[in-house]
């Protein structure tokens, strides 16, 4: 079966991401980066996802406070291959430099996101 695409990273919502990152580092023996300005990510040596920290400003309530990032070559087919199996776009998009985000559900509305890499 071909695959849609491939596992790039692991984003959490936090309200301190420095902390929150250094933590994982030491956890799984991974490097600190500033991804984006407040953001910090972790990469860990010998490969695997990267751990993203993304600032929120809410205490977690209801939203999911940790998603899958799974990269695609092409978000526009991603939504309509995922909507063919019963997930759902949100509807939000971000577009940053590095890449496209469209923000995803899956059947029971679990959000994940499909990002794609723009060759910089």
């Amino acid at each position: 079966m071909e695959t849609l695409g491939r596992l790039a990273g692991v984003t959490v919502d936090c309200r301190d991401p420095q902390r929150l990152a250094d933590f994982w580092s030491v956890v799984l023996g991974g490097r600190v980066t500033e991804s984006l300005p407040g953001w910090r990510r972790v990469t860990v040596a010998g490969g695997g996802p990267v751990l993203t920290f993304q600032p929120v400003p809410e205490p977690k309530a209801g939203k999911t406070r940790l998603h899958l990032d799974i990269a695609v070559t092409d978000v526009d087919e991603a939504v309509d291959r995922i909507g063919m199996l019963g997930g759902r776009w949100t509807g939000e998009r971000h577009d940053y430099q590095e890449g496209a985000v469209l923000v995803m559900t899956d059947p029971e509305d679990n959000e994940f996101c499909v990002v794609q890499y723009y060759r910089v």
